[in-house]
């Protein structure tokens, strides 16, 4: 049984190196070796470096060449008003309850499960997370208005990333 859990180990290895090696950034195998036996893997890697360094030179230049002197002090001042907040932190905030890809309707072309501005209740399903191919409805823990929806469809999410921000 040893043996079957080093292959198991050195394939999950080769998958990691293949991962290294390529542009990809995640892969997903099954394999079956019987009826009740199998191995399903996932090797990931973040780019939240790519993401979080991509807004920054764009939002600079943007706001520099802007010919109206005072939409450019307003559109600097608003992102500084809401930096020290943290969405997680903001009364209403719900978190993510694992690590997986965020899906905001039940399948591609269906409506979305919340919008802002809509009113919710308690228990209803604001989202769903796919971890380990596993949908995961996620309920809201209160009724209210849906206030900020802080995550896109697919993207992405760490435990405890805020989603959404309940009022």
């Amino acid at each position: 049984m040893a043996d079957k859990y080093d292959a198991d180990t050195a394939f999950i290895t080769a998958l990691a190196k293949l991962l290294n090696d390529t542009d990809l950034t995640e892969i997903e195998v099954g394999r079956k070796f019987g009826e009740d036996d199998k191995l399903e893997v996932r090797v990931s890697r973040q780019t939240v470096q790519q993401v979080v360094a991509a807004p920054a030179p764009v939002a600079a230049p943007a706001a520099a060449p802007a010919p109206a002197s005072a939409a450019a002090p307003a559109a600097a001042s608003a992102p500084a008003a809401e930096a020290p907040t943290d969405p997680a932190q903001l009364p209403g905030a719900v978190t993510s309850p694992m690590v997986g890809t965020v899906y905001l309707q039940a399948e591609p072309g269906a409506p979305s499960f919340v919008s802002v501005g809509d009113q919710v209740a308690e228990g209803q399903t604001l989202l769903i997370i796919e971890a380990m191919k596993t949908m995961n409805q996620i309920p809201s823990p209160k009724a209210g208005k849906v206030a900020r929806i802080l995550v896109g469809d697919g993207e992405p999410v760490e435990f405890g990333a805020p989603l959404v921000v309940i009022e």
